[in-house]
C-alpha cells in the first residue's frame, strides 16, 4: 500500500480558507445596522503562532481521551476540521471495530519518528502553505505602507501518542505509535489538526482503514513442477507477480476458509496499489507455495538463449498454446524494462501471420496467385529485401520468402480499412488488458484509416504497429491451437476471452504455410531437424536509431509456440532464430 510517501500530518498543517484580513482574522457569523443588537459569534480559526507546550499537551490529551471513550462528536469538535475529523473517526469505529481502545499521549515527537512511521522520505516537516497558495489580495510586488502583508504559515506541535486496540473473539491486541499535530486557534485554545495520518500513520488521503479477510501469503516460489523456481530474468519480478496475483484472484476466490482476518489500508481507486496490512486478528492458513506456470528447465533455456546473444539486448517468451500458460520467458539485460512483457517494437515481418488471417478471412487461399514485384503499389513504393521479383508465386510461396511487396498490394487489394485491427482483436485478443500477472503492454495494431501508406507499413509489421515477443508468442499458440489462450503466469488467474476462435479451415491453412516456411522458406536452416508438427516465421524491422534490423522470430512444436526479438540483430535466422530454436530443443517433443 505505501507506494510513496505519506506526508498527510506534516505538510497537512495548513488551513482552510480564510478571511482576506489573513491568519488570526475572524469571520462573522450574520451582521446586523442596530448598535443594540448582541455581538455576533466570532468564528475559531487556526493563527500562525505555534501553542505552547502545555496547549499541545493539553490539546493531545483531551483529544485522545474523547475518542478512546467513544464521544467522537466531542473529539472531532478538538481538531481544526471537525467534519471531516467526524466522517474518519466514524469509519475507524464502524469498520476496524475495536471492542476497545486505549490511547496514550506519549509526548513531543520528531519529525525523524513521523518520517520513518510513515514512509516519508524526509525527516524535516515542510512549512504548510496559506490556504490560497497565493499573496494576500492587494499585496504588490514592491513594499507597500498601505498593502498588507502575506500571513504567515500557522506553526503546529508534533506529538506522540500510543495506541491499543482490543478486538472480539481474541486475545490478541494492536499496539502501533501515532502521531498528531497541535495547532493553536484564534480563541487562544489548541486543536488537532486534523489528517487521514491521525487515525494512523500509514493513511493517506483517499485511502481506506477495515478489518478484512487476509487470504494466505504465498510461500516458496515454485514452478510448474514443484521445483524451487530458476531464473535470472524472473526472480526480481517475484514481489510485484506476488501482489498482483493476489489482489487479482481477491475477486476469485470463494472459499474464503483458508482466510484470516486483519486491519488493512486500501485504495479503491488505484488498481496498482497493495493492500497494507497493518496488524493480524486471526491468521490465515499456513501457506501454500506459490506456483507459477514457468518450467525450469525451458526457464533455463530461455536465459542462457539471452545470455548468449553476447551483450545485445533482446528478450524471449515460450507459451503453452492449449493453456496460454507461460512456461518460460527473458531479458538481456536481465535487470530493468522487462522488453519480454513490456517492449514496444515493430515485429517486422512475423505479423504477416496476422495479415494472412486477415487475408484467408477475405477469400484469398495459399495457392492463390499472389505477385511479388519489386516495388509496392501503394503512393510511397517499398521495395522488397530482395532485388528479383517474382511475379508468378502463390500467397504460400511469398509467405515463405515473405515478400513484402505481394502483402502489401494483395492486403490492398482485398482487407477492408481497419481489417488488421480487427482481426488482432477478434482473433488473437489484442488490445483486451491482458492480465497475465505481471505489466505487461499487449501490442497495438491501430487502425490505418483510408491511409494507403500506412495500411502498408503495417501489413508487413512496421509503421504504427507495436509489439513485443508476449504478443507474438501468443499470436503463433493461437494459430497452433485454433483459439486465443491469454497468457497468464498463474495458472488460476482469470483470461480474457477474444470474441471469436480462429476457425478450423484459417487456421489449418495457417499451420500450412508456416509449416512450409520452417521446411523450405526463410526458417527452415533454424529449424533444420525439428521441423515436425511445427511452423515457423521470419522477420527483421527497421528501427529509428539503429542501423541494423531488429531480428525477430516465432515458431511451434507441439504444444509449445515461442518468440524473439533482438535489437540490431540483423535477419530474422541471424539472432532471433537460434534462440527460438534452442526452447523448442530444450523442450523435445511435448
Amino acid at each position: 500500500m505505501r507506494n510513496g510517501a505519506k506526508t498527510g500530518l506534516i505538510t497537512g498543517v495548513a488551513v482552510a480558507v480564510l478571511a482576506a484580513g489573513g491568519y488570526g482574522a475572524y469571520s462573522l457569523v450574520g451582521g446586523s445596522d442596530d448598535k443594540d443588537a448582541p455581538a455576533a459569534k466570532k468564528a475559531r480559526t487556526v493563527v500562525a503562532e505555534p501553542p505552547s507546550a502545555e496547549q499541545a499537551a493539553a490539546g493531545t490529551k483531551d483529544f485522545l481521551d474523547a475518542w478512546a471513550a467513544g464521544d467522537l462528536a466531542k473529539a472531532a469538535s478538538l481538531t481544526d476540521d471537525p467534519a471531516g475529523a467526524t466522517t474518519a473517526l466514524t469509519a475507524f469505529r464502524d469498520q476496524v471495530k475495536p471492542s476497545g481502545l486505549t490511547l496514550a499521549p506519549a509526548g513531543p515527537a520528531t519529525p525523524a519518528a513521523f518520517a520513518a512511521a510513515t514512509g516519508s522520505p524526509s525527516a524535516a516537516p515542510k512549512p504548510p502553505a496559506t490556504a490560497s497558495g497565493a499573496p494576500t489580495p492587494g499585496a504588490t510586488d514592491s513594499p507597500s505602507a498601505t498593502a498588507p502583508a502575506t500571513p504567515a504559515a500557522p506553526t503546529g506541535v508534533l506529538m506522540g501518542f500510543k495506541a491499543r486496540a482490543e478486538f472480539e473473539g481474541t486475545n490478541r491486541v494492536w499496539d502501533y505509535s501515532g502521531f498528531l499535530s497541535v495547532v493553536k486557534m484564534s480563541d487562544n485554545t489548541p486543536a488537532v489538526h486534523w489528517a487521514p495520518s491521525v487515525i494512523h500513520p500509514h493513511l493517506a488521503p483517499g485511502e481506506t482503514i477495515g478489518v478484512q479477510p487476509l487470504p494466505p501469503i504465498a510461500g516458496n516460489v515454485v514452478d510448474r513442477n514443484n521445483k524451487p523456481l530458476t531464473g535470472a530474468s524472473i526472480t526480481p519480478l517475484i514481489p510485484t507477480l506476488q501482489a498482483k496475483v493476489a489482489k487479482l484472484l481477491a475477486d476469485q476466490n470463494k472459499d474464503q476458509s483458508d482466510n484470516g482476518t486483519g486491519v488493512v489500508i486500501t485504495n479503491a481507486a488505484d488498481q496498482n496499489s497493495v493492500p497494507d496490512r497493518l496488524f493480524t486478528i486471526v491468521d490465515p492458513k499456513p501457506p501454500k507455495p506459490f506456483k507459477l506456470t514457468i518450467d525450469n528447465t525451458l526457464q533455463a533455456a530461455a536465459e542462457k538463449a539471452m545470455t548468449d546473444l553476447g551483450g545485445k539486448k533482446g528478450s524471449i517468451v515460450a507459451i503453452e498454446p492449449s493453456t496460454g500458460q507461460v512456461l518460460a520467458f527473458a531479458n538481456a539485460p536481465v535487470t530493468g524494462l522487462n522488453r519480454a512483457f513490456q517492449g514496444q517494437l515493430a515485429p517486422g515481418s512475423t505479423l504477416k501471420i496476422l495479415t494472412s488471417t486477415a487475408l484467408l478471412e477475405a477469400g484469398v487461399n495459399p495457392d492463390t496467385p499472389v505477385a511479388c514485384p519489386t516495388l509496392s503499389s501503394n503512393p510511397k513504393k517499398i521495395p522488397n529485401s530482395f532485388p528479383d521479383a517474382y511475379p508468378n508465386n502463390t500467397l504460400q510461396q511469398d509467405f515463405m520468402i515473405s515478400c513484402n511487396t505481394a502483402f502489401i498490394d494483395q492486403g490492398l487489394a482485398s482487407l477492408k480499412p481497419g481489417a488488421l485491427t480487427t482481426t488482432a482483436k477478434d482473433v488473437y485478443g489484442i488490445g483486451l488488458n491482458w492480465q497475465t500477472g505481471l505489466p505487461s503492454f499487449d501490442a497495438v495494431v491501430p487502425d490505418a484509416g483510408t491511409n494507403k501508406d500506412e495500411q502498408a507499413m503495417q501489413s508487413i509489421g512496421q509503421g504504427k504497429v507495436q509489439m513485443n515477443p508476449l504478443a507474438i508468442a501468443s499470436i503463433t499458440a493461437t494459430v497452433q491451437s485454433g483459439s486465443f489462450k491469454q497468457p497468464i503466469l498463474v495458472a488460476e488467474l482469470p483470461q480474457q476471452k477474444a470474441p471469436r476462435d480462429l476457425g478450423p479451415d484459417v487456421a489449418g491453412k495457417l499451420r500450412q504455410m508456416m509449416a512450409a516456411t520452417a521446411v523450405g522458406g526463410t526458417a527452415k536452416d533454424v529449424m533444420a531437424g525439428i521441423s515436425d508438427n511445427a511452423g515457423a516465421k521470419t522477420g527483421s524491422a527497421e528501427a529509428t536509431g539503429i542501423a541494423t534490423t531488429n531480428s525477430w522470430f516465432t515458431a511451434y512444436r507441439g504444444n509449445l509456440a515461442v518468440a524473439s526479438e533482438v535489437e540490431g540483430g540483423g535477419h530474422g535466422v541471424d539472432a532471433a532464430g537460434p534462440a527460438v530454436a534452442s526452447i523448442i530443443k530444450a523442450a523435445g517433443n511435448r
